[in-house]
């Protein structure tokens, strides 16, 4: 299979257009369907219905193995320029939001002093976002997180040859409506609240699958969608009663309208770690240490 002509599959298949997918890739609309049809020749399927555009079953199927053999390829060509590449003046952190916390701010304002030179550039991004951007060099050290047993990695998708680095572990809580009957527990069991609504927040708390998998339920369901990076938007949502989400316990100190009540059963943390490439002698392997070191 030709990368190039599944990477157009890909883009085909995420717009559900033909044109929408020629204008992301600088191509003409026809060069697109010819492209598609090149693949599909090669595979002997036909991987696109045309009308409405979706993938067939096949395609389906491709899309699964196609994504992450995309990144691995973007990672492979990353890792060959950073290993060609000049020591850097200039650091890019890639930071999930629930990774932001107190010692990484003074860490960055350590690094800095020591290096008053230093270009730094700080940017929250989404969990699947960050792990693609490590993976591409599009940020030089990116800090994960999500839920884990303790002293248990992450799981994290197959990007290549990263380094992963525990940097911190923390309590896990419930965040309810100040009002919620079970606001005032001093510990809640996860599988009891199964069938409660359930805000889906997929960069701005646990998401809910892995609550599903960790309580061997099929509940958690959401009753609202919430996009985005922005914290405090979330905790309002929560304390307007739209839904609970699971959060690190730090996340409640001084917010109005919210309790924090901690996840007893199963044991369960939330976990943050430090996602990056083997890393020469530089501000990015710098501040790995440092993050490292104070944690």
């Amino acid at each position: 299979m030709d990368p190039h002509l599944l990477r157009r599959f890909v883009a085909v298949a995420g717009h559900g257009s033909f044109s929408a997918a020629a204008r992301e890739l600088g191509y003409t609309q026809s060069a697109v369907s010819q492209h598609i049809a090149a693949l599909e020749k090669d595979l002997g399927a036909v991987l696109l219905q045309r009308r409405p555009v979706a993938p067939t079953g096949v395609g389906v199927r491709l899309l699964e193995h196609a994504r992450p053999l995309l990144l691995r390829w973007d990672a492979a060509r990353a890792d060959m320029a950073r290993l060609t590449t000049a020591p850097a003046t200039r650091i890019v952190l890639g930071v999930a939001p629930l990774a932001m916390t107190a010692w990484l701010s003074s860490t960055l304002a350590d690094l800095r002093g020591a290096q008053p030179g230093l270009d730094v550039t700080v940017r929250v991004l989404g969990r699947a976002a960050l792990t693609r951007d490590v993976a591409t060099a599009a940020v030089d050290l990116g800090l994960v997180d999500g839920m884990a047993a303790p002293a248990d990695p992450l799981q994290l998708p197959d990007t290549g040859l990263l380094t992963t680095t525990a940097l911190a572990e923390e309590p896990l809580a419930v965040a309810l409506p100040a009002g919620h009957p079970l606001a005032d527990r001093a510990g809640l069991r996860l599988a009891d609240l199964a069938d409660a609504q359930w805000i889906e927040a997929p960069d701005t708390a646990i998401p809910l699958a892995p609550l599903r998998t960790a309580s061997g339920s099929d509940g958690y369901r959401s009753s609202l969608r919430y996009e985005g990076t922005d914290v405090r938007g979330l905790t309002a949502l929560i304390a307007a009663g739209h839904g609970l989400a699971l959060l690190p316990q730090r996340e409640f100190d001084d917010l109005p309208g919210i309790r924090a009540v901690p996840v007893r059963t199963p044991r369960l943390v939330h976990r943050i770690e430090a996602l990056h490439h083997e890393m020469p002698d530089g501000p990015a392997a710098r501040l790995a240490a440092a993050l490292v070191a104070a944690s």
